[in-house]
């Protein structure tokens, strides 16, 4: 029996068990919204804007272990998706977005709602296909999903035109792939996993640096399993926290442009180093010729092999699937009874200990004034450390990345590589549709929170609950302290000088608004809004928070680890190891 084209896209969704598609319709994929309309094996979210869906999909498979799919229509309607499959792409996220097109014969005639998807989309997307005959749409969307989701994961665009969707042809799923060309790795090299094992056991300062890589690749078992095995000192970046539960005695905290000054102090004076899904990107070290002026051995793992040495020389390279790498890893140290040296290890500890002192995150509370920190914390507190939490870019983000010890991996959803503002409202979406009795936060400022605000009125169709946390300081908080380091308080268009009354706008759309000026009412109000009498209501509170108040650790564009901007009780400490310290000077 033949179907359409459009009928082949909702069977072939359904055989690859997806739950939700976030869409918008238009004119190129009208057919397929109909095929939608008539099947019930999955459901579809109407955003309001293209970019909200994208960015939901993203989330739904951040915080779930599928992949998300998104369906827009041709012209404005792909374009509008870019941002949404940039995002994915720079944080590696498996995602299918299915993109509408003109029909066949008046691609390049400029026609109607006309876009090259295939050459807008192409250096930001893991592959693209554009399918010509509605006989190869079956196989194309099986390689589209393999492609996603193996290997380091990707976003994949299907761009479909219109005639494809109305042709018929009979319909038979592949059950299996095979891509000659594709053939990502899963085992390590044994002689490489043999030599980092190694490197460990005479190392006098080691370190675990964890990524986004160890989250995707479901490997935090792994990596825990590693830290607790060796009882080495371990660090996540802005894409890996969650890895490590951040509870954990040997958990330093994040490291990086906003790290804090002990993982970063450990990051530049390790002797042997052991990234796993991990980039060593220039918010992680900033620059790599000041990274490596302190001397250390490097392994890298990583699947992706264009990764590894990308920014930084390393000795021991291996490309591989994390997870299946650490058990191999675990298991050589495990059989050659390998382990660093106690007592450097112990001396290691105790400079990193004697980095930890200060504490590097602490601030100054108010009882005048809200503080940005406190309104995370208390989020820790009242939701015990187990909400699911997205978040926007800037200030309030990495506020959130510092104060809320995430206990588990995608647990904190955010755009850590593209940084794209509008995120946090789609996202809690689609995390909240992948996991609906879970709590989940939306930490977000009064700048970002308007890019995509419009998905209010998703939340109310499709009851989403989350809960918005809006760090409301007046101003794009990331902008304004850049101007005041580097730009002499010339607040140039960063003042927010004619914002919405928020609790308004979020009643308008029939939900709860609460707007907080009071230090005291900050807890009592977060217990209320995630207490059993709003459980089923999504809650937008309008925290009015310190003008004044910066994210703190910071290290400068070029600077080096060890060169940090740190909070006013630590400023003129040194940070470098202490010279006349007899202990570290026999660890070195």
């Amino acid at each position: 029996m033949e179907i359409s084209g459009a009928e082949i896209v909702s069977r072939c969704l359904a055989e690859e068990n997806v739950e939700f598609v976030f869409g918008y319709p238009g004119g190129a994929v009208l057919e397929i919204y109909d095929s939608i309309f008539k099947q019930e094996k999955f459901k579809h979210v109407l955003v309001r804007h293209e970019q909200a869906a994208v960015h939901a999909a993203d989330a739904y498979s951040r915080s779930s272990n599928k992949v998300g799919v998104a369906l827009v229509t041709s012209g404005p309607g792909a374009t509008n998706a870019l941002t949404g499959i940039a995002t994915a792409y720079m944080d590696s996220i498996p995602m299918v977005v299915i993109s509408g097109q003109v029909p066949s014969a008046a691609i390049g005639l400029d026609a109607f709602q006309e876009v090259d998807m295939i050459g807008c989309s192409r250096p930001i997307v893991k592959h693209n296909f554009l399918v010509k005959d509605v006989r190869d749409l079956a196989a194309t969307f099986k390689k589209a999903f393999y492609i996603a989701a193996s290997g380091r994961p990707g976003p994949v665009v299907i761009d479909i035109p219109k005639d494809v969707t109305m042709a018929k042809c009979e319909f038979s799923y592949p059950e299996s792939v095979s891509i000659r060309s594709y053939n990502p790795p899963v085992k390590g090299h044994p002689g490489q996993i043999k030599k980092a094992a190694q490197l460990l056991a005479d190392a006098k300062r080691p370190y675990i640096y964890v990524g986004g890589g160890a989250v995707q690749g479901g490997a935090s078992a792994q990596v825990t399993e590693l830290v607790r095995l060796l009882g080495v000192p371990c660090t996540n970046t802005l894409m890996g926290l969650g890895a490590l539960d951040g509870t954990d005695p040997n958990f330093v905290g994040m490291l990086g442009m906003h790290g804090t000054y002990e993982a970063n102090l450990a990051m530049q004076y390790c002797d042997v180093l052991i990234a796993v899904g991990a980039r060593f990107d220039d918010r992680v070290i900033s620059s790599p010729s000041q990274f490596l002026s302190s001397p250390k051995k490097i392994v890298h793992i990583d699947i992706d092999p264009s990764s590894i040495a990308k920014r930084v020389k390393v000795d021991v390279p291996i490309v591989g699937d994390v997870k299946s790498v650490l058990n191999d890893l675990i298991a050589v140290l495990k059989e050659q009874n390998l382990r660093p040296n106690p007592d450097a290890l112990a001396h290691w500890w105790k400079q990193i200990d004697e980095w930890r002192k200060p504490n590097s995150l602490l601030y100054t509370p108010s009882t005048e004034v809200i503080k940005p920190q406190s309104v995370i914390e208390a989020l820790w507190q009242v939701t015990n450390g187990e909400a699911i939490v997205t978040s926007d870019v800037g200030q309030h983000q990495m506020w959130a990345a510092q104060y809320y010890k995430f206990r588990r991996p995608k647990q904190w959803i955010n755009s850590g590589g593209l940084g794209t503002m509008g995120f946090g409202l789609p996202a809690a979406m689609g995390a909240q549709l992948a996991n609906p009795d879970a709590q989940v936060a939306c930490v977000t400022g009064e700048g970002s929170i308007q890019m995509n605000i419009q998905e209010l009125s998703t939340c109310k169709q499709y009851h989403t609950p989350v809960k918005v946390l809006s760090l409301n300081n007046r101003y794009l908080g990331m902008v304004r302290q850049w101007q005041e380091f580097f730009y002499g308080t010339r607040y140039s268009e960063s003042y927010m000088d004619a914002l919405p009354d928020f609790v308004k706008i979020a009643e308008a759309y029939g939900h709860v608004g609460f707007k907080v000026e009071n230090p005291a009412d900050v807890e009592p109000v977060l217990k209320e809004a995630f207490g059993p009498a709003l459980k089923e209501r999504l809650v937008f509170i309008d925290f009015r928070t310190d003008q004044r108040e910066n994210v703190f650790p910071m290290i400068q564009n070029g600077k080096g680890l060890n060169q940090m901007d740190l909070p006013e009780h630590m400023r003129g400490m040194q940070q470098t190891p202490f010279e006349n310290n007899r202990d570290y000077g026999n660890l070195c």
